[in-house]
């Protein structure tokens, strides 16, 4: 019997409209698929670009941030062309009522992509939990408690091999919220071990340390972005002995360059390969990858790891990945809709593949934790009054989104490490509000949060009851729609005064594109052509209550045909932030090339509004002084620092 994630992916992918795409290889000359089926798939792609493109009067360049449309009138001719995203209304009620603080604080949340855990509607009483957002009648503002977290974090002293062979007993909420992930991800616990981390980062240094590069001597990656958790990866199996390699991506649209893939894959070398970690799609660009690189990659003798961060919901039960098991799975819960809890990362092992892992050279590897309720975490930190810190200090740390979200979601898990202990005095005086911390009862703890952990049995993990109640499809109508609509939306935009016309924005990777993710690097162009520094339009965004990052593009291949473009556009990796009036800086020196850009990031969540809002704020650089008028409102406010 079809399990129901697995028919829901078969009617995605009947419909066209299948998440992660159901491609061969690039290489690959043989298809099941009859040309009846191709020539309706390829039909229906035309038509969505036809139709993305009258999203927006095809003949109208905008030259003005004045002469946009309203959000209503932008609103209609949407909706005509994308007669689906009608029957995803279900997904704004959620929003209104589970997650009415985002319309509380007017706030625009672009800057992170994952998986969500809990929702703000759990962090309510009891007696305002019948007070959700209305159209007429906008909610009250949260209660002060809410700033306590649901659960807290606790280090375990542990390598993974032997945790996952000889692991303690879990407690019952760790084993609830445990079934309900592996439910949710589509992992069975009869094939998979699941071990709770303290974050992204952690997952893949974990593997790094156990994984047998003495043998298995290569580590193959697939990231067109600077990504720090990657990065310590290729640092810590580096240090083990592992030969490097990383995919590369052709200039401008970031598709992987298959041809050196595939070589690096089916190499002639013995049979045991390494390590092949694949995420599927970029969480910068939205370029999207075929899951067949991971079959390839086993065919070949290889270890994969599915990096399933850059996922969203539900995304995990597409019909390849519903068929296709890769040896280890790394996921993440951090950064949620509201600021408890801060979150986890998930490691998942195979069972048939645990036991080529070794025990680190070390007794206790960093990174394993266990989940712990809140009031007895709160408990903790009555009782301990040395320099360890848990929950409630933490949710105002999280306001840095000055580099690529991949480094502020490492930085901010790694300052919110509940019950950690801190050697920096300056980071412990900023953290700690007074010289003692200050003693909390018990039932300041959210009752109404705690309810829902006391039976394990019965957790409530909202967000995710949430996006399985919308499920795959419509998910991935909804955010087609709106990514589609932004990258059109952003490619009307252009510099008066100018013969041809000189484009605002430069997108890199996929543009309008049916089967494109939903993340979106692009930078913003002065009258002159001179880029806009990325995180100067951060900070700009976030005073026009938008979120948004900037990352750094890397691994780029550029043909023959691209290279005066390559001189131009390519900059240094930059290895620290020198500010200069507030903004961050490249520093030149050696390192792998890239380009620095904006990135924009959709979630289930993600509204029509949102995505209006974002190109409306960005159409504001057409004005030549837009940025001279902010640096003068700033000091004009009597601000000691002039950030722009």
């Amino acid at each position: 019997m079809q399990s129901p994630c697995l028919k829901e992916a078969s009617q995605a992918c009947i419909h066209g409209c299948g998440l992660i795409p159901m491609l061969s290889l690039p290489e690959s000359s043989n298809s099941r698929a009859g040309p009846t089926f191709t020539d309706t798939v390829a039909a229906s792609r035309v038509e969505f670009a036809t139709s993305t493109t009258l999203s927006l009067d095809p003949n109208i360049q905008f030259t003005n941030p004045e002469s946009l449309p309203s959000l209503t009138e932008s609103f209609y001719p949407f909706s005509e062309a994308y007669p689906l995203y009608s029957k995803t209304e279900f997904a704004d009620r959620i929003r209104r009522e589970d997650y009415n603080h985002l319309s509380v604080s007017n706030h625009v949340c672009l800057d992170y992509i994952g998986l969500g855990l809990f929702s703000h509607s759990q962090q309510e009483p009891p007696q305002s939990s019948s007070l959700a957002s209305t159209s007429s009648s906008p909610p009250p503002p949260p209660p002060q408690y809410s700033e306590f977290p649901f659960f807290e974090v606790s280090y375990k002293a542990a390598n993974l091999s032997s945790q996952i062979l000889y692991g303690a007993k879990e407690s019952e909420l760790e084993s609830a919220i445990k079934r309900r992930i592996m439910d949710f991800l589509n992992v069975s616990d009869t094939e998979y071990h699941m071990v709770f981390t303290a974050n992204r980062a952690s997952a893949f240094k974990l593997l790094a340390e156990s994984y047998p590069f003495q043998s298995n001597k290569s580590l193959l990656t697939v990231y067109d972005y600077e990504s720090e958790a990657v990065d310590g990866m290729i640092e810590k199996s580096k240090k083990r002995g592992a030969r490097v390699m990383q995919a590369e991506f052709m200039w401008p649209r970031m598709r992987v360059h298959s041809t050196k893939l595939r070589k690096m894959l089916v190499s002639r070398r013995k049979k045991k390969k390494g390590l092949f970690v694949f995420p599927l799609q970029s969480r910068m660009t939205g370029a999207r990858y075929s899951y067949q690189w991971m079959n390839l990659a086993q065919e070949n003798g290889w270890h994969v790891v599915l990096d399933a961060c850059a996922l969203g919901p539900k995304d995990m039960g597409t019909l390849g990945l519903s068929l296709f098991k890769p040896d280890f799975i790394i996921s993440s819960f951090f950064k949620v809709f509201g600021d408890n809890p801060s979150g986890f990362g998930c490691l998942f092992v195979k069972k048939s593949s645990a036991g080529i892992l070794e025990t680190s050279a070390t007794d206790r590897s960093i990174g394993i934790v266990s989940l712990i309720h809140a009031n007895d975490a709160t408990y903790h930190l009555v009782s301990d009054s040395s320099s360890s810190f848990s929950g409630p200090i933490f949710p105002q740390m999280r306001k840095d989104r000055s580099s690529n979200s991949d480094r502020n979601n490492k930085r901010s898990e790694e300052i919110a490490r509940p019950g950690d202990t801190f050697t920096d005095t300056k980071m412990k005086q900023k953290l700690q509000p007074s010289s003692e911390i200050v003693e909390l009862e018990p039932q300041t703890t959210n009752s109404a949060a705690l309810r829902s952990l006391d039976n394990a049995d019965s957790i409530t993990c909202k967000g995710l009851d949430n996006a399985d109640s919308l499920g795959l499809i419509l998910i991935t109508n909804r955010l087609r729609c709106l990514i589609n609509w932004l990258v059109n939306a952003l490619m009307k935009l252009k510099h008066p005064y100018s013969e041809k016309g000189i484009p605002l924005t430069k997108i890199y990777g996929p543009k309008i594109k049916f089967d494109r993710g939903p993340a979106l690097a692009f930078n913003v162009f002065d009258w002159k052509g001179e880029k806009v520094e990325p995180s100067l339009v951060q900070k700009l965004a976030d005073r026009s209550n938008i979120s948004l990052s900037y990352g750094y593009l890397q691994n780029i291949w550029f043909s023959d045909r691209y290279e005066e473009e390559k001189k131009i556009v390519l900059e240094i990796k930059r290895h620290e932030d020198e500010v200069v009036g507030g903004v961050s800086k490249m520093i030149r020196g050696k390192g792998n090339p890239g380009v620095t850009v904006v990135t924009a990031t959709f979630g289930f969540l993600t509204n029509f509004e949102d995505a209006y809002r974002l190109w409306t704020f960005v159409a504001q650089f057409l004005d030549a002084d837009f940025v001279e008028k902010e640096r003068w409102r700033y000091t004009a406010l009597d601000q000691k620092i002039i950030e722009v």
